[in-house]
């Protein structure tokens, strides 16, 4: 399940992922919101959390991540990827070449200095 954050600027779409994440958790929450976002923002800046409770993504909701990620590719500022999850830091390196913008992997006990990093005024 994917749920959108409260209480980020307005420059800043923040997510929480929990359990299982399927492709309907992107086309229903995520997608929309980055969307609705980007309609009014040239940039935006993504605060991405994997809760602890974390139990895997589902082909089609990687699929969706990609597609979401690459349509807007050179509009990302900034992401924050929060995770204990090894696989998840390693894919976020590996894909930051080609985004224009800062990628920032973080643990779950650093959230608040990624919470400060993504929101934080250049």
């Amino acid at each position: 399940m994917i749920e959108q954050l409260p209480g980020f600027p307005e420059n800043v779409l923040a997510f929480v992922g929990r359990g299982r994440i399927t492709r309907a958790d992107y086309t229903d929450v995520l997608t929309p919101a980055v969307e609705k976002a980007f309609a009014t923002h040239k940039r935006l800046r993504l605060y991405y959390e994997l809760a602890p409770d974390f139990a895997g993504i589902d082909p089609g909701a990687m699929w969706e991540d990609f597609k979401v990620g690459m349509e807007h590719l050179t509009r990302w500022e900034r992401v924050a990827v929060v995770t204990d999850t090894e696989w998840i830091k390693q894919a976020a390196r590996l894909f930051s070449f080609m985004i224009p913008g800062a990628i920032k992997s973080f643990s779950t006990f650093g959230a608040d200095e990624a919470r400060a990093w993504i929101t934080a005024v250049d």
